[in-house]
């Protein structure tokens, strides 16, 4: 494949996915700077690895790109905590006053209580409930079956609500 003709459609795909992919990177680590240097990581390998792409949704594909290098970057800066599958603190977060305000009182919550379930729940939900990908296409990012993302997202939502009562939040929606 012509190598001009794949860095303009990997730049094409930069400009339709790269806030999504961020914003997914952002709510897996919770540091704008590692998110910004995954995004960037994720659309490198996705122009070394064009050639792999072998149909189906480019979007899903570069999502798994994304999730496959913020797992990688937790087992190389924390392998103990990758091994037992323990999210950093979210403590270490270090928000603007800017970022704070911005965000609602709702999203704080929702992001402190995401970051307290284990990895598996918190890429399903994300992807699922956040980034309103489909049962498919959230099966082909995690490389899942449809049936285990459902039992995971029923699970993952159960913790959720669980997370959020004890934390003295009550919604009916959830």
């Amino acid at each position: 494949m012509d190598q001009q003709l794949v860095k303009q459609q990997i730049n094409d795909l930069y400009h339709s996915y790269s806030q999504d992919v961020y914003n997914f990177v952002f709510f897996m680590v919770g540091n704008h700077e590692l998110a910004k240097d995954i995004l960037q990581d994720t659309f490198l390998r996705a122009y070394k690895k064009y050639y792999t792409f072998q149909g189906g949704n480019i979007k899903s594909w570069l999502f798994r790109i994304a999730r496959n290098i913020t797992i990688d970057e937790f087992r190389k800066t924390k392998p103990i905590s990758y091994l037992f599958d323990i999210n950093p603190t979210l403590k270490a977060v270090e928000f603007t006053p800017e970022q704070l305000t911005i965000l609602s009182e709702t999203e704080k919550e929702l992001y402190f209580a995401l970051n307290k379930l284990k990895r598996s729940y918190r890429d399903v939900i994300i992807l699922r409930k956040i980034k309103e990908f489909s049962i498919n296409e959230t099966a082909e990012i995690l490389g899942w079956s449809e049936s285990k993302v459902k039992t995971t997202l029923f699970r993952g939502m159960s913790a959720l609500k669980k997370v959020l009562e004890e934390e003295g939040y009550v919604h009916e929606t959830l």
